[in-house]
């Protein structure tokens, strides 16, 4: 979102506290957290289906860290919200804590954010990413209008990690599974697509090489407009978050040239 020359500092965003009310697991790569309780009050929705929360955790070394997560799904009406967390054992710190927790324990977060939600005027949808991306793309796929067309294409380890996805009828859910994790495995999907006619909005997340590596395939071949597209890096393998996040700031850690 553009700012003009003259603006306001904004203001430190209140930081929520909620509880874990249980915790729900999706597959044996995937644990959801359902967070309520009075600190509810304080969580103001946004229509973006990628809405994602600032989390406070504090790391072994006693110091507070922030990581960052999608908002699967708002209850207002139970006054709920759900974090889904990729756990690979005892790997990270997010992770583990999600898949160890207990209903009652608290969880401060600041937030949300969000930046996208599917173009109502687009002809055709595409949705591209790996397992961090699963609950923005199934957040996405539950507002597009039922009579929706187009792809999501999702990229996963194994096959256990396949999770039911609601989806309209003419929108195609595939699943690419490979363990050896090729940067350009979506990005050859993308090639390999039916290309439709008309205007196509894209939701592109996930590591940030293969980020890089669609980048590519839909605006340098497929030449499409940035409007058209949310294309963002999740995380990084080989990648700390901290390291990750601060590397955003470098010329490695940008999924676009600052000169595009």
């Amino acid at each position: 979102m553009a700012l003009t020359s003259r603006t306001t500092p904004r203001a430190p965003r209140p930081l929520i506290e909620l509880e874990v009310v249980r915790t729900t697991w999706l597959s044996p790569h995937l644990v959801r957290v359902t967070l309520g309780g009075a600190g509810f009050a304080g969580f103001e929705d946004r229509p973006d289906t990628d809405k994602y929360v600032k989390l406070r955790f504090t790391a072994p070394e006693g110091h507070p860290v922030t990581r960052t997560y999608t908002v699967r799904t708002v209850d207002a009406e139970a006054q709920t919200l759900d974090l889904d967390f990729v756990v690979h054992g005892d790997e990270g710190l997010a992770g583990p804590w999600a898949a160890a927790v207990e209903p009652g324990a608290r969880l401060s977060f600041m937030g949300p954010g969000g930046g996208y939600l599917p173009n109502s005027e687009a002809d055709w949808f595409l949705l591209l990413g790996d397992l961090s991306a699963v609950p923005a793309i199934a957040a996405a796929l539950e507002a597009l209008p039922t009579d929706a067309v187009g792809a999501a294409i999702i990229e996963v380890d194994a096959e256990d990690a396949i999770l039911p996805i609601a989806a309209p009828v003419g929108v195609d859910v595939r699943w690419i599974v490979d363990a050896s994790h090729p940067t350009a495995l979506l990005a050859d999907a993308v090639r390999d697509l039916s290309w439709r006619d008309g205007h196509v909005d894209v939701f592109a997340h996930g590591e940030r090489e293969s980020m890089k590596q669609l980048r590519r395939a839909l605006f340098d071949e497929r030449g499409l407009e940035r409007s058209q597209v949310s294309l963002s890096g999740y995380w990084a393998r080989g990648r700390t978050e901290d390291t990750f996040q601060a590397e955003k700031r470098e010329p490695i850690g940008q999924i676009f040239p600052t000169s595009a």
